[in-house]
């Protein structure tokens, strides 16, 4: 059975007014933890805002896994030191003979305790990213990996809103959005916030507010949360010592302690502590393509 057979469809204004997107059964609802899904551009930093975030749950005492939903498969690799095979490559590997695999086949348990999975992607122009989604927790919950996880964190590729790669907010209770203090990336959470705003008419997904990441300011960020009704929630500055240590396949609480790693720290840990006792549910009012133009882009 190949991924596309298993894909239920929706018709249309099932889930987002005028939308056509998968739609994942009932019993794979999560339950007990609380669930986040971490959006933004691509290549803005979601997999080591994640990771760090994973890593300060745990400080706090949490329970914590991470569910990387990109083909690359490297969501996790700085909280285990190396890339994980994908969950849809495992199913390959039994003929989707789910009852064959055991935890250990695809959950690895990575720095402080993380618990790491790679969702994968289905071949290219072949199937759906909500497929793969589903088919994860489906495992997660099949061998009861859930019933003991305090928290749960989804790193979703790139800024792609459609059905596929929006599945993981059917799961979330917050989306937290990752942007830096610069135009494509804003326009990308503007794009973002109306994808989420779409699924919380059906879902429980709100959104958290917004991180900002890579960026030494963060005025263009806070003047379009301003004008929408968003929220920033962090700032991580643009320091060195971030991308080494991605470099050193390592997240910042394994660094060393210098003092622009330890205030990164110390942010990502107020972050946790945040998010964990719950942030009130934000439903900013995205922007047209012309406004934020008008409102960001060059004269």
């Amino acid at each position: 059975m190949s991924p596309r057979d298993e894909i239920p469809a929706l018709t249309k204004g099932q889930d987002g007014e005028g939308s056509v997107q998968v739609h994942q059964d009932a019993s794979m609802k999560i339950e007990g933890a609380k669930v986040f899904s971490i959006y933004g551009k691509g290549g803005i930093g979601k997999s080591t805002t994640s990771s760090n975030l994973s890593v300060a749950f745990s400080k706090l005492g949490k329970r914590v896994l991470q569910i990387g939903c990109d083909p690359k498969h490297d969501s996790t690799f700085t909280l285990t030191g190396h890339l994980q095979p994908t969950v849809i490559d495992i199913l390959k590997e039994v003929d989707f003979h789910s009852e064959e695999l055991r935890a250990e086949d695809f959950v690895t348990e990575g720095f402080n305790g993380v618990m790491c999975v790679e969702a994968g992607g289905p071949p290219a122009g072949t199937g759906c990213g909500g497929y793969v989604v589903g088919q994860t927790v489906k495992l997660l919950k099949q061998h009861h990996l859930l019933e003991e996880t305090d928290v749960v964190i989804f790193d979703v590729l790139g800024d792609v809103v459609c059905g596929g790669f929006a599945a993981p907010l059917q799961h979330a209770d917050r989306a937290v959005i990752v942007t830096a203090n610069d135009f494509d990336s804003i326009y990308a959470m503007n794009r973002i916030i109306a994808a989420v705003q779409a699924k919380s008419a059906n879902y429980k997904v709100r959104l958290a507010g917004c991180i900002a990441n890579r960026s030494r300011d963060t005025d263009e960020v806070d003047r379009f949360c301003d004008v929408v009704g968003f929220r920033r929630i962090a700032h991580m500055p643009d320091i060195d010592a971030i991308r080494r240590s991605r470099l050193k396949k390592k997240t910042l609480f394994e660094m060393d302690d210098e003092e622009d790693i330890v205030r990164a720290r110390a942010e990502y840990i107020r972050l946790a502590e945040t998010l964990y006792a719950g942030t009130e549910p934000l439903a900013p009012a995205p922007m047209e393509d012309r406004a934020i133009f008008e409102l960001l882009g060059f004269d």
